[in-house]
Formats: C-alpha cells, sequence, structure tokens
C-alpha cells in the first residue's frame, strides 16, 4: 500500500509540474501608430510590440499587461497568398478591439510585420501567453 501511495504523489506530481500549452487558433489583422495612450497605459509608453483584444480575451481590461507569443500559420486568401515570415513575436495586450469577433486579435503594425507581409492585411494565427 505504501509504495502504491508513493506512485500515486509522484504521478501526481509530475502532472502538477508539467503544464499543458493550448494554442488559441484565430485571425489577427493589423492598426497603425500611434498606439499611445490605450485603455490599459495611459501614462507609460507600453512599447510597439502591441495587441488589441477582442472583448473576451480583453476580459474588462484583466488582461492588461499579459503578453501572447502570436505565430502566423497563414493566409486567410484575402490577400498575399503565403504571408508568413516563419517567425513568432511576443506582444502585449494594451487595449480592446472592439470590433473584433472571439478568435479575433488586433496587433500593432510592427507587431504583425514581424509575422507576416503587411499586404496580407488579416492572417490565421495562433496564440499562446506566456
Amino acid at each position: 500500500m505504501g509504495l502504491l501511495i508513493r506512485a500515486f504523489s509522484l504521478i501526481a506530481m509530475v502532472a502538477c509540474l508539467t503544464s499543458v500549452v493550448h494554442a488559441i487558433e484565430g485571425l489577427a489583422t493589423f492598426y497603425n501608430p500611434p498606439y499611445f495612450p490605450s485603455a490599459c497605459f495611459v501614462t507609460e509608453d507600453p512599447g510597439n510590440m502591441l495587441i488589441a483584444a477582442n472583448s473576451g480575451l480583453f476580459a474588462s481590461a484583466a488582461a492588461c499587461g499579459t503578453r501572447y507569443r502570436v505565430t502566423c500559420t497563414s493566409g486567410t486568401n484575402e490577400g498575399v497568398p503565403q504571408p508568413c515570415t516563419g517567425n513568432s513575436v511576443v506582444a502585449t495586450i494594451v487595449d480592446l478591439c472592439p470590433g473584433c469577433a472571439a478568435n479575433e486579435i488586433d496587433l500593432s503594425r510592427d507587431a504583425f510585420a514581424v509575422i507576416a507581409n503587411l499586404d496580407a492585411g488579416r492572417i490565421n494565427v495562433e496564440y499562446n501567453q506566456i
């Protein structure tokens, strides 16, 4: 019985230490500067790798300052057929995107340019909180 308890304890510890990351799949567009002030940063400049989040993700400003790794996965067939650069960008939620659907984010122009050709305008992405 003692061995069984130890085995279950070990399994429980490993399960707690292992983080399972699920990327959110969605769409991204971009917005142009000025990026400041924003809903989250009125008096301090948050930089230029930014996200305006959909209302669910923004969560009434609870997500302010949360960082996400965003990766372009493909084009949307509305612009450039293969817009992805192969890079990811780490961006910070600084604002609400009132026109974004539940799976959409609006990246700053600078952040979008890291992961995709700006001419695409709209891309498929995956994003994970970091």
